[in-house]
């Protein structure tokens, strides 16, 4: 039987602290994964729900984008995955009742994990101007509500619709339908706050914006290079991959500030010897400063060009582009300067370099710990600068693996979820829809917060997620939406987001990946896209939380009928009744989605074409992959201050909180901790145990403060410190980003400590 979700806040200032694990996944996992589970959905329901996780008939985990090989395990989920399952197929229900006893004002002192504990959404509400609680609404008024509020606008662009990454293929292909038949390109998402400084870096330099990689190359790679990436936490089935490489021979070099416990040794849920023995993971650790990973790939990059007869000649001269002037400014790279960038010595540098030498077929992985740096587009491209020299594009066994937070956040950027589209998508979806979508550039998730605050943006429409969870700079996010005439939420649970409104708010409750969805044509199904290129069918298999939720597509449609009204010519009645009609659209507009109903019908789906992967053609401004040779840049930290990264516990998935433990960590019943190196601590005065504010210091000279910290004495890097988010997002500048990309710089936040 199912538990009672919790009445009062537990206390989370007063957290634990162990010794880190040392092995990740096991029997504790196991252990962990079931006591969740039954606590959310009763042990029957549990058994129903994960069985069908990620099988060919099933559905798709809601958690990460990790793919799935076409041979599956019966239970083909990890411990994160399960709590996602869990969290989403809970059978704790906010009903209307619920919105009545709990004021906005109730809510808003509540904490990220305290609400979404309370289970699923079950009908529409609404936030009256001036009224102090939500209070049920019907669908129809709340899209007339809608419909008010957009047609009164005195631009399109004064609206903005932002998608998370949970969002299906057919959803996101609707909502930019819709956003661009009303007039406006305001289409941010969650990928501008993760791996839009990959996207940036690969289109420039390889010609696409996704990972070159399968899961197959995975398994043949001689040496994988994780950096700035914690798959014990965030992608914990990679682990697997990562096994099954190193049985292979293959090995791996992981490139982290933190030691992290998966990295370390792998105790594999799926099998005994696994389960007691485990595997080891790390041929190699580099404990890297944060934000010292172009200076450390580019002294690589130097030292294989002077090795001699180590670069793939043939491939730079026949696919590269621009190889003189990187070469000559590789050949800048400093030791001593390296040195001081990454905090590595020189041995560790010269063992990575020996290793990448001898392989023949070298992969890169990376996550957050790249692309949320000031200089993170560089380092990426510097990252593709390793590959190109050794060839390592466009063969198998070899190359870039951005990987990938959510499950169909590369999904819905394929769609057209984009703010910058390329002009060839647009005039493809004007052809085929008999629209005129402008070609004038939209806000991204920093556009957007900036745009609301100022005034420019008046209405937010959220397609899942939890923006004001996610986003940086807190108080001037949620200042700026509280400057919105309406925010519109499209969401399963609570969270942050729907207790900070603008003047008028609604939350509409929708179909999750578990439920079943049933509409005028029969069954259902959506599609995904995973973090290396498959597209795939989910079918959800349980009755929905609710006979008053709508689908994803059936709140576009409608939302759009109610605004667009007769003047539009696109069926969205048709859409909503058979999403087979939208798969057939997306057929004719999206490249590489050619006969897409009888390839998504298969079992397993399909692979979307990749030129670079698949002909080793490179579609660039100069038709072949660019070398680049970008300034190195790495932070500099003042006297007594140190360099901060957000991260998440491993009781976490993005802003939803499962529990308060960070069980490899060492970290239990609590949320508000910092690490620190001891050496470091002891240098600023900070004893084990005691609580200090987190002060950030950025150059507009506004104090941000994030108050009452447990310090943690932890053996990360060096002038380094790590805390979670999203706590430590207020302390973010809305206008430290970086560089091309625009995403939050979130993972180099220079802090001071005061005394709590």
């Amino acid at each position: 039987m199912a538990a009672k979700p919790p009445a009062g806040d537990p206390v989370q200032d007063a957290p634990q602290v162990a010794p880190p694990k040392r092995a990740a996944a096991g029997l504790p996992a196991i252990g962990h994964t079931l006591r969740i589970a039954q606590q959310q959905m009763g042990l029957a329901r549990t058994a129903r729900t994960l069985l069908k996780v990620n099988q060919k008939n099933g559905f798709d985990c809601p958690g990460c984008a990790w793919p799935e090989g076409d041979q599956r395990h019966t239970a083909e989920f990890c411990e994160n995955g399960a709590k996602a399952v869990a969290e989403e197929a809970t059978l704790r229900r906010v009903t209307p009742a619920f919105f009545a006893e709990h004021p906005l004002a109730d809510l808003a002192e509540r904490s990220g994990y305290w609400l979404g504990q309370q289970g699923r959404i079950t009908e529409p509400v609404y936030l009256p101007e001036g009224a102090d609680r939500y209070e049920p609404v019907s669908w129809e008024r709340a899209f007339a509500i809608i419909a008010e509020e957009l047609t009164a606008l005195g631009s399109p662009d004064e609206a903005v619709f932002y998608t998370s990454g949970r969002t299906s293929n057919e959803a996101a292909f609707l909502l930019q339908l819709f956003a661009r038949e009303f007039g406006t390109n305001n289409l941010p998402d969650c990928s501008n706050m993760c791996h839009e400084s990959s996207g940036s870096a690969l289109n420039e330099t390889i010609g696409i914006g996704k990972g070159s990689v399968s899961l197959e190359d995975l398994h043949q790679a001689e040496l994988i290079i994780v950096a700035g990436q914690n798959p014990g936490t965030n992608h914990p089935r990679m682990l697997s991959a990562l096994e099954r490489a190193k049985s292979a021979g293959a090995k791996i070099i992981s490139v982290n500030p933190l030691p992290e416990a998966g990295m370390e040794r792998f105790k594999n849920p799926q099998t005994p010897l696994g389960m007691l023995k485990g595997t080891a993971l790390n041929d190699l650790f580099l404990q890297i400063r944060i934000g010292g990973d172009q200076a450390l790939f580019r002294l690589l990059n130097k030292l294989v060009i002077e090795a001699g007869g180590a670069t793939d000649e043939a491939f730079i001269r026949e696919h590269t582009h621009g190889y003189e002037e990187f070469a000559a400014a590789a050949g800048e790279a400093d030791w001593d300067e390296t040195l001081a960038a990454t905090g590595l010595t020189r041995p560790e540098i010269e063992a990575a370099l020996a290793m990448v030498l001898a392989s023949r077929r070298t992969i890169v992985c990376w996550a957050m710990g790249l692309t949320q740096h000031k200089h993170a587009v560089a380092t990426i491209r510097e990252v593709v600068n390793l590959l190109l020299l050794r060839g390592d594009i466009g063969r198998p066994g070899a190359g870039v693996c951005p990987v990938r937070g959510h499950s169909n956040v590369q999904g819905d950027r394929t769609m057209g979820i984009f703010e910058r589209p390329a002009p060839a998508f647009l005039d493809a979806l004007d052809l085929e829809f008999g629209i005129s979508s402008p070609r004038a550039h939209g806000f991204d998730v920093v556009r957007s917060i900036q745009a609301l605050r100022d005034g420019e943006a008046k209405v937010f429409f959220a397609m899942g997620g939890n923006f004001v969870g996610a986003t940086p700079d807190t108080e001037v996010t949620e200042a700026a939406i509280r400057r919105a005439s309406l925010t519109v939420h499209v969401s399963t649970k609570l969270n942050r987001s729907h207790a900070v409104t603008g003047r008028r708010a609604l939350i509409l409750p929708t179909l999750g990946r578990t439920d079943k969805d049933v509409q005028s044509s029969g069954r259902q199904f959506v599609t995904v896209e995973d973090s290396m290129g498959m597209v795939h069918a989910s079918r959800g298999n349980l009755a929905p939380a609710s006979p008053h939720l709508l689908s994803e597509p059936a709140i576009v449609a409608r939302m759009a009928r109610a605004v667009l009204g007769e003047g539009s010519r696109t069926p969205w009645e048709e859409f909503e009744g058979d999403y087979a009609a939208i798969r057939d659209r997306i057929a004719r507009v999206v490249p590489g989605f050619e006969d897409f109903n009888a390839r998504a019908a298969r079992p397993g789906g399909f692979r979307l074409p990749h030129a670079p992967r698949d002909e080793r053609r490179f579609p660039t401004a100069t038709g072949k992959a660019n070398f680049t040779a970008a300034p190195v840049e790495y932070p500099r930290v003042p006297a007594g201050r140190l360099l901060l990264q957000t991260l998440r516990s491993h009781d976490q998935y993005n802003t939803t909180i499962y529990g308060l433990d960070d069980r490899y960590r060492g970290i239990t019943a609590g949320r508000r901790v910092v690490m620190v190196h001891p050496q470091d601590a002891a240098e600023l005065g900070l004893a084990d145990g005691s609580y200090a504010d987190l002060v950030s210091e950025w150059k507009d000279g506004v104090e941000r403060r994030a108050p009452g910290f447990r310090v943690v004495h932890y053996p990360t890097a060096r002038g380094c410190a790590a805390a979670y988010y999203p706590e430590t997002n207020v302390l973010v500048p809305l206008d430290a980003t970086a560089d091309t990309s625009n995403t939050p710089a979130s993972k180099s936040v220079v802090v001071r400590f005061e005394p709590a």
